[in-house]
């Protein structure tokens, strides 16, 4: 359940990827305003342009202007500290795409297993399931670590470029095999008291599968 409940929430944070918060333009202060109080504003409008005005819920967490890791002076907000932050998202979203070719080998390999495991019976059922027991195990850590590194990665210097792009998709498939993750997970814990929900589970796997494959192609085009 625990496995499920963190795959629930980083779908929370995949589907924020889709509706990024728009960060809300600075008021102006009255002429009246003493010369401290636009300082503080200058000094604002120009830390608030090393950040793009949309962030994921998870980037915002810890890389928005007000974020632990700046409140923390972890990562204070400097362009010094921008160009470090970019260096660092650039290997988080590498390390993100090897992850993923990992992750799409599990389930190739646990595709492979549970075909073999709907039609076994006997000892060969016993040893099968084991084996797809600790590939689904695999699957889920490598599948949260995948995602945890695109999502807490930090952003990016300037907001995505309108209309259809090779990155809105992966984005758009991280959702629906999120979903499928979920459903999969979920489905699995119930099959032994309901054998019946098999097929749906197999289903689901398929299609959380075929989703994530896809993303992983669409990111390198």
């Amino acid at each position: 359940m625990r496995t499920i409940l963190l795959i629930t929430l980083l779908g929370l944070g995949s589907m924020s990827l889709i509706r990024a918060q728009t960060v809300p333009a600075d008021t102006l202060a009255p002429v009246e305003k003493s010369d401290n109080l636009l300082a503080d504003l200058d000094d604002s409008t120009s830390l608030q342009e090393l950040l793009p005005h949309k962030m994921i819920i998870t980037q915002r967490i810890f890389w928005g202007q007000k974020g632990l890791l700046r409140r923390t002076n972890l990562a204070p907000l400097t362009p010094e500290g921008r160009e470090r932050e970019l260096r660092i998202r650039r290997t988080m979203l590498v390390s993100h795409q090897v992850m993923g070719f990992i992750t799409l080998a599990g389930f190739v390999a646990q595709g492979l297993v549970g075909a073999k495991l709907y039609n076994a019976t006997g000892d060969q059922y016993g040893r099968l399931l084991n084996v797809h027991s600790s590939l689904a195990a695999g699957i889920n850590l490598a599948y949260v670590t995948t995602a945890l590194l695109s999502l807490t990665a930090p952003p990016k210097m300037i907001g995505e470029r309108r209309g259809f792009s090779s990155i809105k998709l992966h984005k758009y498939l991280a959702v629906a095999h999120m979903a499928g993750m979920i459903a999969t997970n979920i489905l699995a814990s119930s099959i032994e008291n309901h054998p019946e929900l098999k097929p749906y589970h197999r289903a689901a796997a398929y299609t959380t599968f075929g989703a994530f494959a896809l993303s992983v192609v669409a990111i390198k085009f």
